[in-house]
């Protein structure tokens, strides 16, 4: 399954300068893009909703959106040829990678941190140490806020029932969990924003743990961009395309959060029906850093605790990540 992943950002410079003279624009080039309707896509979410990589490709590319609500289907439509490039969790990155040999490579950061640790107000939860013997949701196992989880849990000298500890890990729907609490059925929670945003405004969920003591100061990337090798190789002109859309969407996202808040909250409704209050969107991005810079070291940290804790069989191969041409766009376009 291997495809020449170790040459595929080798060969991007010329391939490129290949394309601008005649491949790409005039050859029905379809871009089929994947994202989560989360906060943490938040750049997917504002150029599906303006068109942006339409606008920014022309009429001769097709541009197709498919949205996921679980980091291992989108990887399954990777694996099917469904999906070229994707907005996607860390952690179901790295499965990608190890799972297609290779095939998968993370090009660029998405967003840092956006995750919180919450308790039930009546609890006599006061540390992570008081979370022994009680039950503990996160969104799906062995995703990203899972895998900060079992780290807090060991940093703490706990582990979960699975491992042998005492610390009940349940796998929730974060649109779940406010009636759980209400139930009294888990006692805390490790959540993306912006539940956390949501469950701390209810009178009976406080806030435990705020974004920077989840996981390395909040310094570890929460969703991160995937490029099937093979996509890359074929058309590289578009994935640079992309990449310039992503580093402009993001800096326009720092520099204009208001506007592009409404932008996000106009397309969560036409993907969910839900609306969300802008105020509460605009509170999730206070615990959220949205940006194109990737913590490498974070990401293979991951990798580390997905394989100790049986996740993945095996560890990425060298060329997992290749940020260089989003590095060199970054530099080139300003953050």
């Amino acid at each position: 399954m291997k495809k020449h992943r170790a040459n595929v950002f080798l060969v991007l410079g010329a391939a490129v300068m290949l394309a601008g003279c005649g491949s790409g624009k005039g050859d029905g080039t379809q871009l089929r893009m994947a994202c989560f309707p989360n906060i943490t896509h938040a750049q997917a979410l504002v150029m599906k909703n303006q068109n942006i990589l339409e606008k920014k490709l022309g009429d001769e590319y097709e541009v197709t959106w498919n949205t996921f609500t679980a980091g291992s289907s989108e990887v399954e439509a990777i694996f099917a040829g469904e999906v070229d490039i994707g907005y996607i969790g860390p952690v179901p990155a790295i499965n990608g990678n190890v799972k297609s040999e290779g095939d998968v490579t993370v090009i660029a950061n998405a967003a840092d941190a956006g995750a919180v640790l919450v308790k039930g107000s009546t609890s006599d939860i006061e540390s992570v140490s008081d979370l022994a013997g009680k039950t503990v949701a996160i969104p799906q196992i062995g995703n990203t806020q899972h895998l900060c989880l079992l780290n807090l849990l060991s940093e703490n000298q706990l582990a979960p029932v699975s491992a042998g500890g005492t610390v009940e890990v349940v796998a929730v729907e974060n649109a779940n969990l406010q009636n759980m609490f209400d139930q009294g059925t888990v006692d805390a929670a490790l959540v993306p924003e912006p539940w956390g945003t949501i469950l701390t405004a209810s009178d009976n969920v406080d806030l435990l743990l705020d974004y920077q003591d989840i996981y390395l100061n909040g310094d570890y990337p929460v969703a991160v961009v995937v490029v099937r090798n093979e996509y890359m190789e074929e058309h590289p002109e578009v994935v640079e395309e992309f990449l310039k859309a992503h580093q402009e969407v993001t800096n326009e996202i720092n520099n204009n959060l208001e506007s592009s808040a409404d932008a996000m909250i106009s397309e969560l409704e036409a993907l969910t029906g839900h609306a969300y209050e802008k105020e509460t969107v605009l509170g999730a991005f206070s615990r959220t850093n949205v940006t194109t810079s990737l913590n490498q070291e974070a990401l293979y940290k991951f990798a580390d605790t997905s394989y100790e804790q049986g996740f993945i069989s095996a560890l990425p191969e060298d060329g997992f990540i290749n940020t260089a041409l989003s590095e060199q766009i970054a530099a080139d376009i300003g953050e």
